[in-house]
């Protein structure tokens, strides 16, 4: 039996300054809401060289020291992971440089984390934001009984 799984792979990151964290106001029909920017990795490119682009491409800013601080994933379709994954890498840092823009995938905003509450966030945000962010979880996982999606961390 092999082993082998149609695997995709994906970054994020939050970029992070005092008290504040840059999101984008996603405008694609299949995730709307306020994320964190991020994006696909290409075929042989380095998971850190992947994030350094993405953020790039997507808020302008040049990314120093990007630390991996978890795992997301969840099934690549029909909701079973028979069918492979999507694993996202989830990476943190506050250092960059550059001039912040936005890009045809969404207007990016710094929002203060008392105001999150204030904006669209995405669904599972904070559950993200608690792997991301805690000594003590590195992983967020989906998982599919009867249709309906539960967020295991760990």
């Amino acid at each position: 039996m092999s082993r082998a799984e149609n695997v995709e792979l994906a970054v994020l990151c939050l970029l992070y300054d005092k008290k504040r964290f840059l999101l984008q106001d996603r405008l694609a029909d299949d995730w709307q809401g306020y994320v964190l920017p991020g994006g696909h990795v290409e075929r042989g490119e380095s998971i850190v060289d992947a994030v350094i682009r993405e953020i790039k491409e997507e808020t302008g800013l040049r990314i120093a020291n990007p630390k991996l601080c978890g795992i997301k994933q969840f099934p690549l379709k029909d909701a079973d992971y028979t069918n492979g994954r999507y694993l996202v890498f989830l990476f943190k840092t506050n250092e960059f440089t550059g001039d912040l823009v936005s890009s045809e995938e969404g207007q990016m905003h710094w929002v203060a984390r008392e105001d999150l509450y204030k904006v669209d966030l995405v669904e599972d945000f904070y559950d993200l934001l608690d792997v991301m962010t805690s000594e003590k979880l590195t992983e967020f996982q989906y998982l599919v009984e009867e249709g309906k999606w539960t967020v295991i961390k760990k």
